[in-house]
């Protein structure tokens, strides 16, 4: 019927209508003095605000429940500033109510409120949250890191409800000193930090910071502090390095350091207010060769390529043999093997990755097999990404194989620790044995970025049995809304805000979890078909006002109810989980027909008491069927959507019985009986149904009460419809029709016509 199934998070929808509007501002103020002694404002720095519509937040019951925000966060940021203020609409500041907001960078945040269960090989990092108990709250974040900033809030499990609405307040740099490579760059540091920055190209395998002829005031000793890299949530893997020893020069080794991208750092003297520090700072890059698979068979055994296309364009790359076990080739040194990955979009928040020449990947000890995934169109980070490895017992026997799947850079140094961490990121380790050949690995919304899965040969035990082994692997790469599509007790759901398109798990039957993997409050199979029974078997009660309609000639009126009973009954037959499914139409279709037969059931219902002539009755009844098309097009559970129409066809039906009242000089309808035992027993049974449509309905009730929503609806249907017109018989469409002309009177009308 008209209420959403569970398949489609409806039962927050429906609870967030019915209570008091909170607001919750992300308001901003004046900015700190970012930098120096807070006392003199800094002429380098400017402030910009963002700001988005407000959402009503509902308690969370699935991912789709928690209002998201995106933000771009522009480059040279030095401080990004949210103020958290709650408030009842424009009432008094609410006290004491319980709101978590999440932060992060790169991707929206995986939250977890109700402590339900991932798949298994999922890894997932913990969330930053703030719980606000009280009207305000602060959230400071100093060298942001720049591009997307995602904000998702809720309620907790409650009856109240917010709206939200962020302001991001920024505060950037405008002069930024640019670092050479190898070249000193001379600083003197007063009352202001420097601010600094070091693009690090692509292949870089080392970066080294370095303060060189440190001095303060004369005297030696380098009161320094430098931050290097951004800020980023839930993790910060900044370094901080503080130069106050008594050595003039101070270093910073950042291995793995961020491709392709400019590097902040920010200087800032310990030393005291009006003390100067003059210093020269020093960034060292170190680079190395990428192996690279020859694409000039590729392009020679390409059907679709003719036979004279210009290969000679391509760099000669060495074979297999041409690369000695030290890892060089005519001198040069090689870091990586680079296994070029060709990536396929195959639907929304749907790409799949695959080497260009082959299935598996060459593994061997002298260095790490790398292949680069790309997710950084800034619309892969609404999905999640799974990476599988598989490799042949008998081909690792005595070896190992280890992974480290990475952000920004891959890791090129596998050491007997097996730590899986760059310069700025916390890598997520795999590995394949004898005894565990294979490897899975899900993370659930990646950061935008390029994502690199680097492998390597390992012999722990024997060292010199890698120096001649290799190892093929094969690797299946993909990204996907949902995982298993949410399984059969889940409905995947792609979500939007502002053109972000991002997708998550809509569980039914007790099944809880980000993939609808949990099972710890699942319904039992036979639960699940008796609440498939109660849904469906329910609207034969629509039985009776056909029966009713047909026997007092209100064809109409029947054909509706027949339609509702029809569509609402498949529509949850298709809105059941596993095994009691039954879908005869495509979801969305079945569901859009019992939105609109319960909608046009209660209009025609309501006209028809109204006792209207038959061509103005009509007339309404087409225009109000047009316009619940309409409406539930816009938005399908919209309460208005509903009430609107049934409000009008109520005020037409009571002026038409005022109307009677004043020219027959009596109440109307006329006869007591008909308000005690049919007008009093609708009114009440379409009251009730009301009461528990907007009010008693839940996601644990939903099978009983909209069941009964089922029976109410269609009773109250039965009892309120008018009664015959005295001068048509009973089952007058049963009649059969005569094949001849004769003379018919329209008693209504009293207008003679040939039929």
């Amino acid at each position: 019927m008209r209420w959403a199934g569970t398949g489609t998070g409806g039962a927050a929808v429906v609870v967030a209508v019915a209570v008091p509007l909170l607001l919750l501002l992300l308001l901003s103020r004046s900015p700190p003095a970012a930098a120096g002694d807070g006392k003199k404002s800094d002429a380098r720095l400017v402030s910009e605000q963002f700001s988005q519509a407000p959402q009503k937040l509902a308690f969370y019951s699935w991912y789709g429940s928690a209002r998201l925000f995106h933000f771009r966060v522009p480059p040279d940021t030095v401080l990004l500033r949210w103020l958290l203020q709650v408030s009842r609409g424009s009432g008094p500041t609410c006290t004491n109510m319980e709101i978590t907001v999440y932060f992060r960078y790169g991707a929206p945040p995986v939250i977890n409120p109700l402590g339900t269960s991932f798949p298994d090989n999922t890894s997932v990092q913990p969330s930053f949250l703030l719980k606000m108990l009280h009207s305000n709250a602060s959230v400071n974040i100093s060298h942001p890191a720049p591009g997307d900033w995602f904000v998702a809030a809720h309620l907790p499990p409650s009856s109240h409800k917010i709206e939200v609405k962020p302001d991001m307040l920024v505060v950037r740099v405008v002069e930024v000193s640019i670092l050479e490579p190898d070249m000193p760059f001379p600083q003197t540091l007063l009352s202001h930090p420097s601010y600094l920055k070091v693009f690090v190209p692509e292949y870089t395998q080392e970066l080294r910071l370095e303060l060189q002829g440190c001095a303060s005031n004369g005297s030696l000793g380098c009161p320094v502090r430098l931050t290097v890299g951004s800020a980023t949530l839930p993790g910060n893997f900044q370094k901080v390095l503080t130069c106050s020893g008594p050595t003039q020069a101070c270093r910073l080794l950042l291995p793995s350091p961020p491709w392709d991208r400019w590097l902040q750092v920010t200087a800032k003297s310990l030393a005291g207010p009006r003390v100067s520090v003059a210093f020269s700072a020093v960034a060292a890059l170190t680079a190395c060769r990428p192996w690279s698979v020859n694409f000039q068979h590729l392009l020679q055994s390409s059907p679709n390529q003719s036979s004279n296309a210009s290969t000679s364009l391509l760099p000669p790359t060495p074979s297999y043999q041409d690369l000695d076990r030290r890892g060089r080739v005519g001198g040069g040194p090689f870091c990586l093997r680079s296994f070029p990955v060709l990536r396929e979009d195959v639907d929304v928040v749907s790409v799949r990755f695959q080497p260009l020449d082959r299935v598996s990947v060459l593994v061997q000890s002298d260095m790490p097999s790398v292949m680069r995934l790309n997710l950084n169109t800034g619309m892969d980070s609404g999905g999640s990404l799974t990476i599988s490895m598989r490799v042949n017992k008998t081909a690792i026997a005595n070896t190992s194989v280890v992974a480290c799947v990475t952000a920004a850079s891959p890791l090129l140094s596998f050491n007997a620790s097996l730590s899986c961490t760059t310069a700025f990121f916390q890598g997520h380790p795999l590995s394949l044995s004898a005894s565990s050949p294979t490897a899975n690995l899900i993370i659930p919304y990646p950061e935008t970025d390029n994502w690199y899965l680097s492998l390597q040969l390992m012999c722990p035990e024997r060292p010199e049995e890698c120096e001649q082994a290799s190892v093929l692997v094969e690797t299946t790469l993909y990204l996907v809304p949902c995982l298993n599509d949410c399984g059969p007790y889940g409905q995947c759901l792609l979500l939007r805000r502002h053109g972000y398109l991002y997708a998550g798990c809509s569980c039914k039957a007790g099944w809880r979890g980000w993939s609808c993997t949990d099972n710890s409050t699942a319904q039992t199979a036979a639960q699940q078909k008796a609440a498939a029974l109660l849904l469906t078997l329910s609207n034969l009660v629509f039985l009776a006002p056909i029966a009713i309609s047909v026997h007092r000639s209100l064809l109409v009126e029947a054909s509706v109810y027949a339609y509702t009973m029809f569509f609402s009954t498949f529509y949850h037959a298709c809105d059941q989980p596993g095994e009691a499914v039954l879908c005869i139409l495509n979801y969305d279709t079945l569901q859009y027909c019992d939105f609109l037969g319960s909608g046009v059931s209660i209009w025609v219902t309501i006209l028809c008491m109204a006792r209207l002539k038959a061509a103005l009755k009509y007339v309404l009844f087409l225009l109000g069927a047009l316009v619940f098309a309409m409406s539930l097009q816009l938005d399908r559970r919209a309460a208005w959507n509903t009430m609107g129409p049934c409000l009008f066809a109520i005020v037409v039906m009571v002026t038409m019985w005022v109307y009677r009242c004043g020219r027959r000089r009596h109440c109307y309808p006329p006869s007591w009986q008909r308000w005690v035992f049919y007008l009093l027993p609708g009114i009440s049974m379409a009251a009730v149904a009301i009461t528990i449509y907007t009010s008693m309905m839940t996601s644990d009730n939903y099978y009983y009460t909209h069941s009964i929503w089922h029976m109410l609806l269609a009773g109250s249907a039965a009892f309120l419809l008018p009664p015959r017109e005295q001068h048509t018989k009973p089952w007058a469409c049963s009649q059969k029709l005569t094949c001849h002309y004769e003379i018919c009177k329209n008693h209504r009308d009293e207008l003679y016509t040939v039929t």
